[in-house]
């Protein structure tokens, strides 16, 4: 199903619920980001009235990863900023909090050797950095030394060209050792990877943004990642200006959240500091959070 650097298309197949399904999150940090860059054009006025901002306009973040366990595999959905850079780098980041990636595995009973599959949704740095660490001698070494490593392939062909907006969230320290570690499965549409784990492929925020779409027991999980990253940005028209695309973000957005609405879907939040996951209500200014929490209390 994967070579080093071949590109594999996987064929979709209908979601099946033939076996057990765990899941499990974790926020590996918290960190802040300026508060316009994550709302775009939604005036400070507006936005500010659901999240609170610092003295240097910057709002708090989480990086929350979702743990799959499926048919004898262990999934991690993103893996966070790693460490590679020096601190220079994550100077402007103020990371603080957070379990880490190492021990918020271990708090939900997985060892970095258990993890078989890592689902990348794309390849900013603080998606894909955690996946390999520095060796004390230079080069590399992967944190999951019996993983595959799933980038679709629209991602991961932008990804290595670059671009000038994008230069410095793609970083080649966290992409390189990817397409040389001969465990890159690269995804060319919507499909099934494993059973009840299925991967829907956007582009409006970045090329070949991947939404992980979870069977779990009768219930649908939208793991949203940048797509929709915390509750405020569920209104069609709060949306982040790092976001290539705005049009493309509004029209995929409208698509998910009509569909999550018809079929009660739960929807995960990666970024939101306050609240895991969300069902949706109908509202007469639209589509809104309806019930709002931690997901263990929704499955």
């Amino acid at each position: 199903m994967f070579q080093n650097g071949k590109n594999t298309k996987i064929d979709y197949l209908a979601v099946k619920n033939c076996s057990k399904v765990k899941l499990a999150l974790f926020n590996i940090a918290n960190f802040r980001v300026d508060g316009g860059a994550m709302f775009g054009v939604v005036p400070k006025t507006i936005w500010s009235r659901m999240v609170h901002s610092d003295e240097n306009n910057t709002i708090d973040l989480a990086l929350r990863s979702l743990v799959i366990e499926t048919d004898g595999k262990v999934i991690l959905v993103d893996a966070g900023w790693g460490d590679k850079q020096d601190e220079k780098f994550f100077r402007y980041t103020y990371m603080h909090d957070g379990e880490g990636l190492i021990p918020g595995l271990a708090r939900c009973g997985y060892k970095p050797e258990d993890v078989t599959d890592v689902i990348l949704t794309h390849l900013h740095a603080d998606h894909c950095g955690g996946c390999f660490i520095n060796k004390s001698g230079g080069g590399t070494a992967p944190v999951f030394p019996d993983a595959i490593y799933h980038v679709s392939k629209a991602q991961w062909e932008w990804a290595t060209e670059s671009n000038l907006r994008e230069e410095d969230a793609f970083l080649p320290e966290n992409i390189i050792p990817l397409g040389e570690s001969g465990k890159l499965n690269l995804v060319e549409d919507i499909c099934e990877l494993y059973n009840n784990v299925e991967l829907r492929v956007v582009s409006g925020h970045t090329p070949g943004l991947i939404v992980p779409v979870i069977n779990y027991h009768g219930k649908r999980i939208v793991y949203c990642g940048d797509l929709i990253p915390t509750i405020a940005h569920i209104p069609l028209l709060w949306n982040m200006a790092y976001d290539l695309l705005p049009l493309v973000t509004i029209a995929e957005k409208q698509e998910l959240l009509n569909e999550a609405l018809s079929e009660n879907y739960i929807l995960v939040f990666q970024h939101d500091p306050n609240y895991e996951c969300c069902r949706l209500s109908e509202t007469p200014k639209g589509i809104r959070a309806g019930e709002k929490g931690y997901l263990k209390n929704f499955i």
